[in-house]
């Protein structure tokens, strides 16, 4: 019976109207011509219901409570879209849910085979998640990451250069041009990437009294060996152009000068392309690491406008952020209108995503009250996680649980966003339909508790209540007409029938495509 209930619980979308930025709509004209070019109809904009539920995942990775998901659909401003993004962008959760997603990148893991260990690895998520906070200018922060000097564990941006499993000049240029540049220096010729890697042959790295302390530093005498040999005469940036370097100047200065020049072509492509991966679920080059002249823009000037607007607002993330979320191309409905195999290519609608593992079991916790443990396989001071500590705030690569190791969460061994596997398993569909863990986390719920007890004087006000706890909207009248048959079925019998046809709801909706995807 709890099949056929999964089975009949399907997503329903409307046209719904907010008030767009000029920037935005600007996006939307850019997407728009590149759809009329190739024939392809766009789907409506997605529900109000559908809207706050994408862009709670999408911005904090979490959520809407059923009170907030009661507030929004009451609420008739044609302003409440903008207003909401607004709101999501000053939590608390928008820091920790971004700062999980550059430490994927930035690979914060203490162990094995990253070794940053767990008070460097602690220190350098901090700083990740303070600039995030508050909003620091994304060429800052990577010029930051770049040229800084000095203690792992007092200048936590240093970890960048630790966070490597060889600490060769070529493997810190390929990983520079991977993090920050998306591409693939293992592609380029060897002169390519040997030029690059001459800007990086002076960083040096010395152990300290500390236990596990290291200090990254510019080596002037690496830098004057350098010198005397011709090598410093031979660095070239990415693009070919000769590096004009001197032994008593960092090359890392030298680099980041380059990289963060609004011209360079390279430094806001890959940025740009990346906030509308993240938020689209698409790159407009695609794969977003793996930029080449084999690999181009499905819509160049889409591409080309998202630069702009990062370059004229002073690299605000979330500036562009606000940019594409208020566009009616993010707010598009994951049903497609085409079955043209460009469309998603192109941004006709919003593509289907199974919710990563940390959102999802953020999500099972949320919707339960209940909290997971967490563990690293040494521990330490620094990897005793509180009992209520979410999932997309776990600090260290290093800490996780079974449920994160099953649902693809990356391993922060490379950086490259095909690390996180989402990808649906036999074994993901077991664990979420048969294991104990999500059954205790079910039927020993207190916050399901209340909910799971129909109302005598109104029947669908606990099925209601379920609905927008766990699909954030409001269960339709066939939806609520499967359910009442079902509780007149034979199989639910005796005093506690309507404890067992809401908890198989609970268990449906838990399982339903609607709750476990981005839609």
């Amino acid at each position: 019976m709890k099949t056929a209930l999964i089975s009949a619980i399907l997503l329903t979308a409307s046209l719904a109207g907010a008030a767009v930025p000029s920037g935005s709509a600007k996006i939307d004209l850019v997407v728009l011509a590149g759809l009329k070019q190739q024939n392809i109809p766009t789907s409506k904009v997605c529900t109000d219901a559908v809207f706050l539920r994408r862009v709670y995942l999408d911005v904090i990775g979490t959520l809407p409570t059923a009170a907030e998901t009661r507030a929004f659909l009451a609420d008739k401003s044609l302003a409440k879209r903008t207003k909401l993004i607004d709101a999501l962008m000053e939590r608390d959760e928008f820091a920790d849910y971004w700062a999980n997603k550059w430490s994927d990148l930035l690979r914060v893991k203490a162990e094995f085979p990253i070794n940053l260990w767990p008070n460097a690895a602690q220190a350098y998520h901090h700083w990740i998640r303070a600039g995030i906070k508050e909003n620091k200018p994304y060429d800052k922060f990577v010029r930051e990451i770049l040229t800084s000097s000095g203690s792992n564990f007092r200048v936590p941006q240093v970890n960048f250069y630790r966070a490597l499993q060889s600490k060769e000049p070529e493997a810190l240029a390929s990983t520079v041009a991977l993090t920050f540049m998306g591409v693939r220096a293992d592609k380029w010729d060897k002169d390519r990437l040997a030029g690059m890697a001459v800007l990086f042959s002076q960083v040096g790295f010395k152990k300290t009294a500390e236990w596990k302390e290291e200090v990254v530093y510019f080596d002037s005498m690496k830098a004057a060996k350098n010198a005397a040999s011709g090598l410093l005469s031979k660095a070239k940036f990415p693009d070919g152009t000769p590096a004009k370097l001197t032994e008593t100047a960092d090359p890392r200065v030298v680099f980041a000068n380059w990289l963060t020049n609004a011209r360079n072509p390279w430094f806001t492509r890959n940025i740009a392309n990346r906030a509308w991966f993240w938020l689209q679920g698409r790159g407009v080059i695609h794969p977003v690491d793996d930029c080449n002249a084999k690999n181009p823009p499905s819509n160049a000037r889409l591409l080309a406008l998202l630069q702009r607007e990062l370059i004229t607002s002073k690299y605000d993330i979330k500036h562009l952020f606000r940019v594409i979320l208020n566009s009616k191309t993010y707010q598009r409905s994951a049903i497609p209108a085409s079955k043209n195999p460009k469309a998603e290519a192109l941004f006709a609608h919003y593509p289907l995503r199974r919710l990563d593992a940390e959102v999802l079991i953020d999500a099972l916790c949320h919707i339960t009250g209940t909290t997971e443990t967490y563990s690293s396989l040494i521990p330490e001071p620094f990897t005793f996680i509180p009992e209520d500590c979410r999932s997309i705030a776990l600090p260290d690569g290093s800490i996780g649980s079974p449920f994160l190791e099953l649902f693809g969460r990356p391993p922060r061994d490379t950086g490259t966003e095909d690390e996180r596997n989402n990808t649906p398993t036999a074994a993901q569909r077991l664990h979420m339909l048969n294991s104990s863990h999500i059954r205790n986390k079910i039927e020993r719920s207190k916050k399901l508790a209340p909910l799971l007890r129909f109302s005598k004087g109104n029947p669908q006000k606990p099925v209601q209540a379920l609905y927008l706890t766990i699909l954030s909207r409001y269960a339709t009248p066939g939806e609520l007409k499967i359910v009442k048959e079902y509780a007149q079925g034979p199989e639910v019998k005796g005093k506690m029938g309507a404890r067992i046809v809401l908890t198989d709801l609970a268990w449906a909706l838990i399982n339903s495509s609607e709750f476990l995807y981005r839609h």
